[in-house]
């Protein structure tokens, strides 16, 4: 049952720490660092028909559902991984950057949502980097708070 729960603690830190995410990431779009919004890129090429770079009706809301889910679902991963212990935030910044490396330079231009990272816009890139160590710092913070604080076992006074 631990798995399940280390898993299911991770899946809902995951949510909070894309949630985190999403809002540093759209910080770097308004500030124009970004340009195409990776996200959206990743759910234009995942939905059918048409063509990846033409807007459709109800994108937004699926480019939210497919950012959550990848979220929560790396965040179940994290969470897995972490077992019940309560995870530092450096390791929560050093698995972001696996996460965004896994993505950014693995699967999304696998899959041509776009180029690998080190042929992006550099802006992109670094903001999508610097976003997914701020995801991974608030995985490993909200999973912190999910597991509490262990009781102290105290020594058996006939030992």
């Amino acid at each position: 049952m631990r798995p399940v729960r280390s898993a299911l603690q991770g899946a809902i830190a995951g949510a909070a720490a894309t949630v985190a995410m999403s809002a540093f990431v759209e910080v770097g779009r308004r500030s124009g660092t970004i340009g195409r919004h990776p996200p959206k890129l990743i759910t234009r090429t995942l939905l059918p028909s048409g063509f990846p770079s033409r807007p459709r009706r109800g994108e937004d809301a699926a480019t939210t559902a497919v950012h959550l889910g990848i979220g929560m679902s790396a965040g179940a991963v994290f969470g897995l991984l972490t077992g019940q212990r309560r995870p530092r935030r450096i390791s929560g910044a050093l698995y972001g950057l696996a996460v965004w490396l896994a993505g950014y330079e693995g699967w999304a231009p696998v899959i041509g949502a776009q180029p690998p990272a080190h042929r992006d816009a550099p802006g992109r890139a670094w903001t999508m980097a610097a976003a997914h160590v701020v995801y991974g710092m608030v995985l490993a913070g909200t999973l912190r708070v999910l597991r509490g604080r262990r009781p102290v076992v105290e020594a058996d006074a006939s030992d």
